[in-house]
This record gives structure tokens, sequence and C-alpha cells, in this order.
């Protein structure tokens, strides 16, 4: 009953945090301290952070190789804007059905490949993406080279924020469930957690279309946020962009995702100034983090709150050591 108490109360604090953090940006915003280019930048910082937590349920917590996850993105962002412009649909509709194909395109494109392991599944993943951005670079209802237009704007801060939230809150209770031990099993040693009946197929296809699911979504909001959508946007160098976010912040640790979406997206804000020297200072900040920090900026760790009971034990102890 104390850990069942314990754990309601950490709760708690977590929804505190996440209430006043948004609370902090939307004053900040009311105020005119926050610009629209800062705001935009918080924007696809959190549109990165459903991606980076999507990809490291499938790359971190599953232990596949996934370099696709743009075209499930680009999936969700095309369909999405067919619903609201071609359409006539409402945001929510769209959102929906959005991220519902991508995540069976992810499940379509999973039975086959999920068989394969390591460069092998990269390889597949990498062709799909391709595949899907020459169908979209040569789809005429949708643009072609020229990408959709005229798309409405009908994504912004609370959008991106609420979705972001929901994002790791599912994706972490399905790490913390069953299903999720199934998968990091099968991350650890995929003959071993076989040999002892985990479906290891099943477990990854599930994971892949999960991955995809959230990264549909991801795409809806960023179209609706942009409001023009070209194929090459959703190409190899941005997969391997959000493979670098997934690395950096740690294979395997949700909070790394969040905090390398946030240190990236700061860095690239920081350095707009200076577009030439840019991508050096940037290349070398990444090149520094990940000599001095190979495993990631969180290893597999994840951040936690201090109870109030954790608080009171490194109080107890300080007293009793004290006393002696």
């Amino acid at each position: 009953m104390r850990s069942l108490f314990q754990q309601f109360r950490t709760q708690l604090q977590w929804a505190a945090l996440i209430a006043l953090i948004y609370l902090f940006i939307i004053g900040m915003r009311a105020a005119h301290i926050i610009g629209s280019y800062e705001m935009g930048s918080i924007v696809m910082a959190g549109i990165l952070i459903i991606l980076a937590v999507s990809l490291n349920l499938v790359n971190g917590f599953t232990g596949q190789f996934s370099i696709g996850h743009a075209g499930f993105m680009g999936v969700g962002a095309y369909l999405g804007a067919i619903c609201t412009t071609k359409l006539g649909l409402p945001f929510v509709v769209a959102l929906l059905l959005g991220a519902t194909m991508a995540g069976l395109v992810g499940l379509i494109i999973g039975l086959p490949s999920l068989r394969l392991r390591g460069d092998y599944l990269a390889i597949v993943t990498l062709g799909f993406g391709e595949i899907l951005r020459v169908i979209f670079l040569n789809w005429d209802y949708v643009g072609g080279p020229r990408g959709l237009m005229g798309i409405p704007q009908y994504t912004n801060f609370t959008w991106v924020y609420v979705l972001a939230v929901l994002t790791i809150i599912i994706i972490r209770n399905w790490v913390n469930s069953a299903h999720g031990r199934a998968c990091i099993a099968i991350r650890e040693d995929e003959t071993a957690a076989s040999a002892m009946g985990v479906n290891t197929t099943l477990y990854k296809v599930a994971a892949f279309s999960i991955g995809a699911f959230f990264a549909g979504l991801a795409g809806v909001l960023f179209a609706h946020y942009y409001t023009v959508i070209i194929p090459n946007k959703f190409g190899f160098l941005f997969s391997v962009e959000i493979l670098i976010i997934v690395v950096l912040g740690g294979l395997g640790s949700i909070s790394g995702s969040v905090l390398a979406t946030l240190l990236l997206t700061g860095l690239n804000a920081f350095l707009a100034d200076w577009p030439y020297p840019r991508m050096i200072i940037y290349s070398l900040a990444l090149i520094g983090i990940m000599i001095y920090r190979p495993s990631g900026l969180m290893g597999t760790r994840e951040l936690t709150l201090p109870t109030l009971q954790q608080k009171r034990s490194i109080s107890e102890g300080g007293q009793q050591g004290g006393a002696a």
C-alpha cells in the first residue's frame, strides 16, 4: 500500500512539472519574451521528441537497426495533408488516419523485413524510405517534386506539447510492461529470448508498428505547422538526424532522447546567426559528446524526481551519521 502511495505521489509530481513547463512557455509567449522564431524551434523540438522516442523503442529497447523512420513520418504527413486539404476532414481525423496508416505501413514492411538483423535490416529500411520518397516525388496528386502547398496551419504548441507527452507516457508504459520486457530480452539476446518462448518476430513487428504510428503522428503535426511539405524532407538524411538524436541521448533511454532533442535544437537555434561555421561547431560538439559519453547522455538510465520519502531517508541517514 505504501509503495502504491509513493508511486501515485511521484505521478502527481510529474504531472505538476509538466503543467508548470507548459504554463511557463505559454506565459513567456504571451509576454512576447519568446518570439515567433523561438516558438517555431520549440514546436519543432516537440515533433522531434515524438520521432526520437518512437525510434528509440525500435532501435534502443528492441535492439533493431532502422534508418527509415522519416519514411513513416512522410506517410503521416502526406495522408494527413490530403485529409484536410483535399477532403476537408477535421484535423483530429487527419491525425488519427495519418498515424494509423503509418502504423499499417510499418506492419506491412515489418512482417517480412524484421526476420533480418543488423545491417541487413538497416538496408531494407533505408530502401523502404527511399521508395516512399520517390513515390511522393512522382505523385502529381500531391504536387510531385514541387510538394503539397496550402495546408491549413492547425498545429500549434499546445497540440505538439500534449501529443509529445502522450507519446512519452504510452511508450514508457509499453517498455515497463511484460511486452516491453520481452522487447528488451530480444535486444539483449534474441536467441536466448526465443529459447525462453518469446515470439521474437511478433514483438519486433509490434515495436516497429508502434514506432511507425507515432512517426506518422509527428508527420501530420509537421505538415500542419509548416503548411508545405516536399518529398526530399523525408529522405535518408532526416532519418539519420533522428538516429543521431537517439544515439546521442542513449539507446534505451526515453529521457535521453528528450534531453538530446532539446540540446541539439537549442544548439541549432543558438548558432543560427553563424550559418557557415554552424555545421562545423555542431559536428564538433557531437564528436566531443560521443568521445566523452560513448553510451550517450543518459545511457539506459531515466530521469527520476526525488520523492519526499527519499529526502526523509537521506535526512535520517545524515542524522544517524551525526549522532554516531
